[in-house]
């Protein structure tokens, strides 16, 4: 069994570089496999290993500076969800593109999951989902505005066009794990909107915590790794991943027009070349050599 720890802390790191070999090492020598991303306003990432592997990796990183309240949203899985381990230095540990935007000033009010469902139901409340277009359309919260962004640094102008729809509304906001809601609801406080709130820890502590039989969820939530989506209690999903746009597909949508295994899907046979698609099919037939080998081979994570 293979333990998954997905975390992100906003602190203030001088040489954010500094930090990234250390932190290499003891993934390395923990068996630990994922992405964390180092960058001047923190950490990131979702990790996988051993029981063990995990828990040296999460002490180290307390042990960074301002990051001894750290803290992580775990869940398990019978199989690895992670190729590799990458540890990756950027600007944003988010990318809004918002440099005014600083979460360790303030955020929105955090609204526990057994709160939740009260507050995104009361009449004077817009909930808006901070996600990526094909997020939303695995799950989402009952009522929940979908922006239709397609990555998280549109939010700020899809704000500035459709602001004038929430006049005299409170503003609940949610994402995957809360990371984007510390960003997304500081900036609406930075645009004058008073009463802006966030679901603490995210669609993941909501799945975990709330009862299905009482949950205003609807649908699956999307995931970084090869588990690609996950139910209550957090539960893997039935979604596969498109190998060629990343995209999560239902079982029945490998007999849709346009898909090819490692290749393309109905959403994106389309979108890529020609040459994209020979790449792909080469890396397909990679992966088949490996399984007539009898070796377990995990698609790389984007």
């Amino acid at each position: 069994m293979f333990r998954i720890a997905a975390l992100y802390h906003f602190t203030r790191f001088e040489d954010p570089a500094a930090f990234k070999p250390a932190l290499e090492t003891v993934c390395r020598a923990g068996e630990v496999r994922g992405t964390l991303l180092l960058a001047r306003e923190g950490i990131n990432g979702t990790i996988a290993g051993p029981s063990g592997g995990i828990e040296a990796v999460l002490s180290h990183i307390r042990a960074l500076p301002g990051c001894e309240g750290l803290e992580w949203k775990e869940s398990a899985s019978d199989k690895p969800p992670f190729a590799k381990l990458k540890v990756r230095l950027k600007k944003e540990i988010v990318t809004m593109g918002q440099p005014d935007v600083d979460p360790k000033a303030r955020v929105g009010h955090y609204v526990d999951p057994a709160e939740w469902n009260e507050l995104i139901r009361s009449p004077d409340v817009a909930v808006i989902d901070t996600r990526n277009d094909y997020e939303v359309a695995i799950g989402t919260f009952e009522g929940a505005v979908d922006p239709e962004t397609k990555s998280f640094g549109e939010f700020p102008a899809w704000w500035e066009e459709n602001r004038h729809r929430f006049h005299n509304k409170r503003i609940a906001m949610f994402c995957t794990g809360g990371i984007r809601c510390e960003k997304s609801t500081n900036f609406l406080l930075g645009q004058g909107v008073e009463d802006v709130f966030h679901l603490k820890g995210g669609i993941l502590k909501y799945l975990e915590e709330v009862p299905q039989e009482e949950s205003a969820w609807q649908g699956e939530c999307f995931v970084f790794d090869n588990r690609v989506s996950v139910g209550h209690g957090l539960k893997e999903g039935p979604h596969l991943l498109c190998h060629g746009c990343r995209r999560p597909l239902l079982p029945e949508d490998r007999q849709r027009q346009g898909y090819e295994e490692g290749v393309s899907c109905h959403q994106c046979v389309d979108e890529t070349s020609a040459a994209d698609k020979a790449r792909f099919r080469e890396r397909q037939k990679q992966i088949g050599l490996a399984r007539a080998r009898g070796e377990r081979h995990i698609p790389l994570q984007d």
